[in-house]
């Protein structure tokens, strides 16, 4: 089998979108080594789903540490969200965009990876709210999908289904923030080369011994 890299991310975790510039870098120098499959993780469902309201004292500070670290700037439209919580409506749920993201894979399975960060994008740089079914209208666009196939796949069982079963999945992988990545090199081995923010160099290297021991 040709190595995997599994990249672990969740649309709602702020240390994923500072990792967006890296994990695609690392994506594009290994296009002829590895397959690339992203799982959403599920960070914020059930009871873990909560509005801004809540969380967004927490944000206030740590986009700041993300920015510094990563280099990567966060919207003002997401901002006012964030700085002006009891105003928004907005409530912070990883399931419908990791719904989005199985059905997004059955149309491009090769370009999973860039559907992943430009959800992010939207939310954390031009302010959509991802928990609202208009938020993936303009990349219906992008990519033409054809709206009413979408909205009515958001809506089944089915993809909702899929989207659980890669929280289970992340689950099975121990992961227990993101991102976190991996190289599946064989059908039951999975090296972590990834736990949280990692510069392109260390990740690189990490890699490169991983695809060396196995003799890739």
């Amino acid at each position: 089998m040709k190595p995997i890299l599994i990249y672990c991310y969740d649309a709602y975790c702020g240390w994923c979108y500072g990792f967006s510039p890296v994990i695609k870098n690392i994506a594009a120098a290994y296009k002829d080594v590895l397959e690339v499959e992203v799982l959403s993780g599920g960070m914020m469902t059930g009871e873990e789903a909560m509005p801004i309201e809540k969380i967004g004292p927490f944000i206030q500070t740590s986009y700041k540490r993300v920015e510094e670290l990563t280099g990567i700037k966060f919207g003002e439209d997401f901002l006012w969200h964030v700085f002006n919580p009891g105003q928004s409506d907005w409530v912070m749920n990883s399931e419908k965009p990791a719904i989005a993201l199985c059905i997004f894979k059955e149309y491009y399975p090769g370009r999973q990876l860039e559907f992943a960060t430009d959800l992010q994008y939207a939310l954390n740089y031009e302010g959509r709210d991802l928990d609202d079914d208009e938020a993936y209208r303009h990349l219906l666009e992008k990519y033409s999908i054809q709206p009413e196939a979408f909205y009515s796949k958001l809506k089944s069982e089915e993809y909702k289904e899929a989207a659980y079963y890669e929280f289970a999945l992340c689950k099975q992988l121990q992961v227990t923030g993101f991102p976190t990545v991996f190289i599946q090199t064989a059908e039951l081995k999975f090296m972590m080369v990834a736990r949280g923010y990692t510069d392109p160099g260390s990740l690189k290297e990490r890699i490169d011994n991983v695809l060396k021991e196995a003799g890739i």
